[in-house]
């Protein structure tokens, strides 16, 4: 949601008008924020529908909202299809079973579309050797191949692509030869500044309560299995800091907010047990519930130092990188050492890179310890192209393409 979100102020200007098409709030399991409708523009069309209830999803075996919302955007994009006033459709989700109404709508109303893919649809990292098991025991196993059947043939139709990291774009290249000839573009998520200004003109309070003489490290976000080497090694270089300083152990506190991906009320920490398996749990507080987008930024807002949590998956490109630069704190980013994404950092400058392959660099976040002591935040030039301004050209630029490309192809 938050592609499309930060491009609406955007697009007018560049030339693009919009309208969305979405799933109701009230029937999306995951926590409010009404804030969020501050940043849309006056005037932008938005048809919501409803659907099957998560509850009734879960009775039925189609819990995932994806299931649950194909049929009734289905039925709400062909009557706005019909009326022959849509240049082109751009699906932003990561329920990706809803991009297959794009040949859908393709091959019925003549309009072209777009594919963000924010994550891989299709992956094969649980079967490589050393992965963690995969989530979901036979849901996870029909997902995935219900992605290995739908991915080729969706994407097979699509006029252009967009996704968040250089390896999704590899990986696809490699599976289907015709893809080096789709418009595409690797264009991670931007952040506003105009999102901060929002929650502090709310006085939005962060989740978690500041303590005098303590220095307070946060992460905000969810925590799956493929991030353990992450805080493998935050843990380790926590441990090495406090051997060498045991007089601040009274003066550190992280939390780790939001971490659980389960629906709401069902959450459980994931965190704290491998925090105290190392004996630093005393220093830990984790909330698994998610939280809205604005109570997230205002949380980092009032941290000392920000973590940024890299995974196993050397694809992983965290959709936060912007909005940790735009939050202006100390950022501690634990990645793998020999993936795109440790590049990106050190070309953006903003965040302190420590790195848990080839081997867990502990010294690095001993390192990063000491500098919280007296946290000196420096502006990086390079953070100026994270903006969602800049990212909407980007993609505004890969929607021309798209529709150079589709009026060919059908030349």
């Amino acid at each position: 949601m938050q592609r499309a979100r930060q491009s609406l102020p955007y697009l007018a200007e560049l030339g693009w008008d919009a309208e969305v098409l979405c799933v109701a709030a009230e029937d999306v399991a995951a926590p409010q924020d009404l804030l969020l409708a501050d940043a849309i523009p006056a005037g932008v069309p938005i048809h919501r529908v409803s659907v099957m209830s998560a509850a009734l999803g879960r009775w039925l075996g189609r819990g995932t909202l994806g299931p649950r919302a194909r049929g009734p955007l289905r039925r709400a994009g062909d009557v706005l299809l019909r009326t022959g006033r849509f240049d082109l459709v751009f699906f932003t989700t990561t329920q990706f079973i809803v991009l297959t109404l794009g040949p859908r709508w393709r091959q019925r109303h003549g309009v072209p579309f777009v594919v963000d893919w924010q994550d891989p649809w299709f992956t094969d990292y649980y079967l490589r050797p050393g992965s963690p098991k995969p989530p979901g025991g036979w849901k996870y196993r029909f997902s995935h191949s219900q992605a290995r059947r739908h991915e080729g043939q969706t994407l097979q139709h699509a006029a252009g692509w967009v996704g968040t990291s250089e390896v999704y774009q590899h990986d696809l290249a490699a599976r289907y030869p015709w893809f080096a000839r789709m418009p595409r573009a690797v264009i991670p998520f931007g952040a506003d500044r105009k999102d901060f200004a929002i929650a502090q003109r709310h006085a939005v309070a962060p989740a978690f309560s500041r303590r005098a003489g303590v220095r307070h490290l946060v992460y905000v976000g969810a925590v799956g299995a493929i991030m353990r080497p992450a805080l493998q090694l935050f843990f380790a270089g926590l441990c090495a800091w406090l051997s060498r300083h045991p007089g601040a152990r009274s003066q550190v506190a992280v939390h780790f907010i939001g971490t659980s991906y389960a629906p709401p009320g069902s959450e459980k920490p994931s965190v704290r047990e491998l925090a105290e398996a190392v004996g630093v749990g005393d220093l830990v507080e984790e909330q698994p519930a998610r939280i809205g987008h604005f109570a997230a930024l205002s949380t980092m807002c009032a941290a000392d130092a920000l973590l940024l949590l890299g995974s196993a998956d050397a694809g992983y490109s965290p959709s936060k990188i912007a909005t940790l630069a735009f939050a202006e704190r100390p950022v501690l980013a634990l990645v793998p050492g020999d993936g795109a994404l440790a590049a990106q950092l050190r070309k953006l400058e903003f965040a302190h890179v420590a790195c848990f392959t080839p081997e867990p660099d502990t010294a690095a976040v001993a390192a990063f310890f000491d500098r919280t002591w007296e946290p000196k935040f420096t502006s990086s030039p390079h953070c100026q192209l994270l903006g969602a301004e800049q990212r909407t050209r980007e993609l505004t630029g890969l929607f021309a393409r798209a529709l150079d490309f589709a009026a060919t192809a059908h030349e």
